[in-house]
């Protein structure tokens, strides 16, 4: 059996992803989760041959439990889903790791052909994925580099929760760190992004699709 891990915030999608999946005879849902943090999590118990997320998740992100599944269950193969057609965030996602990238308007045609690349841990493109990245690579001269590039991990995950409103003290306990630290970490972070309010952080953080707008 091919085990699969659905993640996603909503449990409507996730019950609709589930029974798209169960006419597969040879794949089992293995688990569920409703937050990026909590989908790293079981991945770690369960090491599933696949894992779905959403980009869009509360507390950490897919993007951000994508590059923590890669390091915790490298042979865990990642698909992404999102209502983001941005060939940025396509191509960050692709080369962090993620075997397919697609639009939530196609995931009832593409999810299962990707899931079944991704078992092979093939890449997976549709067409309108595929079509802006190749547009991004062969555009002459055009050389994109992502300003999340510049940041840590552990920058990125103080990023999204402090845009999602959480203080210094509730981003110490959501990350198990002293609340001095939490502080450090996004102190550090706002000098970064040349940024000089909590504004300007969830501003960056929605422009840049770690929070939903």
């Amino acid at each position: 059996m091919i085990r699969i891990l659905i993640a996603d915030d909503h449990a409507v999608v996730r019950r609709g992803i589930r029974t798209l999946l169960e006419s597969e005879p040879e794949w089992e849902i293995c688990g569920e989760a409703k937050d990026g943090r909590e989908a790293v999590s079981r991945v770690r118990q369960v090491k599933p041959e696949v894992a779905i997320l959403d980009i869009g998740m509360p507390g950490l992100n897919g993007a951000e439990a994508l590059r923590q599944i890669r390091k915790a269950s490298p042979s865990t193969a990642v698909v992404i889903f999102t209502v983001h057609d941005s060939e940025e965030l396509a191509a960050d996602l692709l080369r962090a790791g993620a075997c397919a990238y697609l639009l939530k308007s196609e995931v009832d045609e593409d999810l299962i052909p990707a899931i079944k690349a991704a078992i092979k841990h093939q890449p997976y493109l549709t067409a309108a994925i595929g079509t802006m990245v190749m547009r991004d690579y062969l555009t002459p001269g055009v050389r994109r580099i992502s300003t999340k590039s510049i940041l840590t991990p552990r920058e990125r995950e103080i990023l999204q929760l402090a845009a999602e409103g959480k203080s210094s003290k509730e981003v110490a306990c959501a990350l198990g760190i002293a609340t001095e630290t939490a502080r450090t970490h996004r102190k550090n972070l706002m000098q970064k992004l040349g940024a000089h309010s909590t504004a300007a952080l969830v501003h960056y953080a929605v422009r840049n699709q770690i929070v939903p707008a």
